[in-house]
């Protein structure tokens, strides 16, 4: 498929198949994240923490349905003072696959891998209505500090194990 070429329609009786995201993979992801977010999203503070970095494919997902990229979600390794975590995002779904639960499957199933590779935290930028359902929740004021002008109620983290997040401040950098 062409980078560049329009998202693909869904077919009624295709489901997504989420698999861990691959380096050759790269292309298909990052239209995805342009037809979701366009070049806005490089002024972002988070793109700061992934600036010079590379993601975490074991934990990153794709879903494929019929050989097109139609969602992702992406993990970076991140430092939250000195406790190690992840970032979570860039996370996009094609407009024809939303509202079917593919977002939740995407968060859940990165999430999961975290927790499976001994990860402590997740952190992101986001939309707290719909970012809460999944287990984040906003970030306490001076608690993770972003390396740039960000809505701190936009920032928010999820434990990915009991106790994970008990003392953890400081300043987000790259991990």
């Amino acid at each position: 498929m062409n980078p560049s070429a329009a998202p693909p329609a869904k077919p009624a009786e295709l489901d997504p198949v989420l698999k861990p995201e691959q380096p050759e993979d790269l292309p298909l992801v990052d239209a995805l994240v342009v037809r979701a977010f366009g070049p806005g999203r490089l002024a972002k503070a988070a793109e700061r923490l992934r600036e010079g970095s590379a993601p975490r494919y074991d934990l990153s997902r794709v879903a494929w349905a019929g050989g097109d990229a139609v969602g992702c979600v992406r993990m970076w390794p991140i430092h939250i003072g000195d406790a190690e975590a992840v970032l979570l995002g860039p996370f996009a779904v094609d407009d024809a696959w939303r509202s079917r639960g593919l977002g939740g499957q995407l968060i859940e199933t990165a999430c999961a891998a975290a927790a499976r590779a001994g990860v402590g935290a997740v952190l992101l930028v986001g939309d707290a209505p719909y970012f809460l359902r999944f287990g984040f929740e906003q970030v306490p004021h001076g608690r993770a500090v972003m390396p740039g002008p960000v809505d701190g109620r936009r920032v928010l983290w999820r434990a990915l194990a009991p106790g994970a997040l008990d003392g953890v401040q400081g300043l987000v950098r790259a991990g």
